[in-house]
C-alpha cells in the first residue's frame, strides 16, 4: 500500500470544494451588484426634479433653443396693423445730406461690396442696363424692393424722397 507522507491539507482542494467556492463567490458577486444598483436607484430616485433649477422648463428650453433663426421676408406683403415700423438706423433725410447720407447710412452695406448681385457703387457696366430702363423704374425697384433687395433697403422708416435721392446719388456716380 502506498502512503503519502504529507497531510491532506497540503495537497490542495478537491473538486467538490472548488465547485462550492466558485458558487459562493458567484452568489456573493451577484448580491454585491444588486446592492450597488439598489443604492444607486435609492439615492437618485429620491431626488425631486421640480426643485432643481437645471431641470426647470425654462432651463430645458434654453438648452434646446436653435442656434439661429431663418426668416422669409416678402417686401410686398401687407404689414400687420399693430406692427409699428422700427428704424434700423437713424433715418437720414433728404434735407440732412440727401442721397449721399442715405447711401452711406443704408445702401453701402450691399452696394459698396456688391452683395447678392447688387450693382457696386460707381460700377458703370453694372449700372448701365438699370439706368437704361429709366430713373422711374429704379425708384420703384428701390422703394418696393426687387429680387434680393428689400423695400427701402431694409429700412421702412426711410421716406420715398430719401430713397430717390440715394438712387440719384448712386446713378450719378456710375455715369
Amino acid at each position: 500500500m502506498i502512503t503519502s507522507s504529507s497531510p491532506r491539507s497540503q495537497r490542495g482542494m478537491t473538486t467538490i470544494q472548488s465547485a462550492i467556492a466558485v458558487a459562493i463567490g458567484a452568489v456573493g458577486l451577484v448580491v454585491g451588484i444588486v446592492l450597488i444598483v439598489q443604492f444607486a436607484l435609492a439615492s437618485y430616485g429620491a431626488r425631486d426634479v421640480s426643485t432643481e433649477s437645471a431641470m426647470s422648463h425654462e432651463a430645458i428650453m434654453a438648452r434646446l433653443k436653435p442656434v439661429g433663426e431663418i426668416g422669409m421676408y416678402d417686401p410686398n406683403a401687407p404689414q400687420p396693423a399693430a406692427a409699428k415700423p422700427v428704424a434700423v438706423a437713424a433715418a437720414p433725410s433728404a434735407s440732412k445730406g440727401g442721397g449721399e447720407a442715405t447711401y452711406k447710412g443704408i445702401c453701402t452695406g450691399c452696394h459698396g461690396a456688391g452683395v447678392m448681385g447688387a450693382p457696386k457703387f460707381g460700377d458703370k457696366a453694372a449700372w448701365a442696363p438699370r439706368v437704361a430702363k429709366g430713373l422711374d423704374a429704379l425708384y420703384v425697384s428701390a422703394i418696393k424692393g426687387k429680387n434680393s433687395m428689400p423695400a427701402k433697403g431694409g429700412n421702412p422708416a426711410l421716406s420715398d424722397d430719401d430713397v430717390k435721392a440715394a438712387v440719384q446719388y448712386m446713378v450719378s456716380a456710375a455715369k
